[in-house]
């Protein structure tokens, strides 16, 4: 979380960019992402600095001895002209050889530029993002959540930013490890990959390593995950997309949340492609996978992988994502994905065959349905989370019905009470839910047995199978109705009589 001041700064500047004339929150976004990688470069270099005092030694950072004014504590004091022109024709092109120029970051910086063409505008940004402070513990990661709050519009595929909340919900649902590889599809902004490092953060540091600051808040340093640094640096995160701008994003959201060279490729993972050009994790290489894939889109049916439309013959994206999740998880592997609520009970025999082989040739584990209003103001439409592991076969489904995510569910998303809703409870039912006795179908949450499944056509839908109290309504005999009706009617002739003879 951040606080209100540190709040109304990121908001004075993102309206310093709206009337400077970028007004896309997409690219307001981008190029505050450059701006404030540039200066978390100039601040790590400052570090290696000290380290390589000790030494005598010039540090082998980001800046060569010839590239010295590309730094933010150089440039940051120029006239706004000069400015301009070292960032543009400067900084830029050399975001694109960090790391030998074979960078995640740096390979979707190819087609990056500065779209800031007014100086004052860039003087301001600069500015203000000097005065954030991105030196602090996680802060710089909370900031840029904060930023990416402020998209309020779908892609053209359908993709759209999923609330943090219910990131760390599905996050905390699946358990993942520091050992395993955890991937996502169609990753976006990076929203669920930095849910698992947030997720891994705060479970691996011990009591010793969390810092509690002046306001109570806590910084987590995962400590206890020092044996699994290189794996968590090179090997734990892997994200796709084939939005460039959101892969630009991405990578930047994971950089600042700690991860130093995501894994993150533009990639359509439906296509053919993906098989040949990563044979180990598009079949069986991951441990566990989080997504919200697009729920519409541009789809070259020709171009869908035959391992797919095999299982599934459909050309809706929703439907072909979720039997994409199976072929990538590895046997035993664990995945929490969203989807609407039309894959729970579509009648087509795509929706069937892929219901079907959900249970019957894997481990639906849980189906947690949520109410429509989630996703404003992208979407209105109604979804629900699948919770399922690659492998086995079904003996029962756990479904809970998500009434409140502790927000309005209008497009103003206001915070309800303290904001948790129904989360606390789902996290609580979950893992006591092998437990628990009692299977209530009038409660939030129950357990259904997979031959009434089958019997309902692998209807998924909570409706199908919740009970509820139903009071009889009790009436009034008709013929007692009609009396009191014509009496009123009486009533009124009375009334409109006396009315007339006043006309007179």
């Amino acid at each position: 979380m951040i606080t209100g001041p540190l709040r109304n700064q990121i908001d004075r500047l993102w309206t310093e960019f709206w009337t400077g004339g970028i007004t896309n929150p997409l690219t307001v976004i981008e190029q505050i992402s450059f701006l404030m990688f540039a200066r978390l470069l100039d601040i790590a270099e400052a570090r290696a600095e000290k380290k390589a005092a000790r030494t005598g030694k010039f540090p082998m950072g980001a800046f060569s001895r010839d590239e010295q004014h590309l730094r933010w504590s150089r440039f940051k004091n120029l006239p706004a002209e000069e400015m301009i022109r070292v960032v543009r024709d400067g900084v830029f092109p050399h975001f694109r050889t960090l790391h030998g120029g074979g960078s995640t970051f740096a390979e979707y910086m190819k087609d990056a530029q500065l779209l800031i063409v007014k100086p004052s505008l860039l003087v301001s940004a600069v500015n203000m993002i000097d005065a954030l402070p991105l030196a602090e513990g996680d802060t710089k990661g909370d900031l840029y959540e904060y930023l990416l709050s402020k998209l309020t519009t779908a892609g053209i595929n359908g993709q759209f930013r999923t609330p943090r909340h219910i990131i760390r919900l599905m996050v905390d649902l699946v358990e993942p490890k520091p050992s395993e590889v955890v991937g996502d599809p169609a990753c976006g902004t990076a929203g669920f990959l930095v849910g698992v490092m947030e997720h891994l953060l705060e479970k691996y540091t011990s009591p010793g390593g969390v810092i509690v600051h002046e306001d109570g808040q806590k910084t987590y340093t995962g400590d206890l995950l020092e044996p699994y640094r290189k794996h968590i640096q090179r090997g734990l995160f892997h994200g796709y997309d084939f939005d460039t701008t959101m892969l630009r994003i991405a990578a930047m959201n994971l950089m600042l949340h700690g991860v130093e060279s995501p894994d993150i490729h533009y990639q359509d993972t439906l296509s053919n492609s993906f098989p040949e050009r990563f044979p180990k994790l598009a079949v069986g290489g991951f441990d566990v996978i989080l997504a919200n894939p697009p729920f519409k889109g541009s789809l070259d049916e020709s171009d869908v992988h035959s391992s797919l439309t095999g299982k599934v013959k459909t050309k809706k994206t929703e439907l072909l994502f979720v039997a994409l999740i199976l072929r990538m998880l590895k046997l035993g592997g664990r995945a929490a994905c969203i989807v609407p609520d039309g894959v729970l009970f579509g009648s087509s025999n795509a929706h069937r065959d892929l219901r079907k082989m959900l249970v019957e040739e894997n481990q639906l584990e849980g189906v947690i349905s949520m109410p429509s209003g989630v996703f404003k103001p992208y979407a209105g439409v109604s979804t629900a989370i699948l919770i399922f592991v690659k492998g086995g076969k079904t003996d029962r489904v756990w479904f809970y019905k998500m009434e409140s995510d502790g927000f309005s569910l209008d497009d103003k998303r206001d915070r309800i009470g303290d904001g948790l809703g129904d989360l606390p409870d789902i996290r609580k039912q979950w893992f006591a839910r092998e437990k628990t006795k009692k299977n209530d179908r009038k409660a939030k949450n129950f357990f259904v047995p997979l031959k009434e499944i089958e019997a309902n056509k692998f209807d998924l839908s909570i409706g199908r199978y919740r009970e509820s109290d139903y009071e009889e309504a009790q009436y009034d005999p008709p013929r007692e109705i009609l009396q009191r009706l014509r009496a009123l009617d009486d009533e009124v002739r009375r009334d409109m009589n006396e009315l007339e003879s006043l006309l007179k």
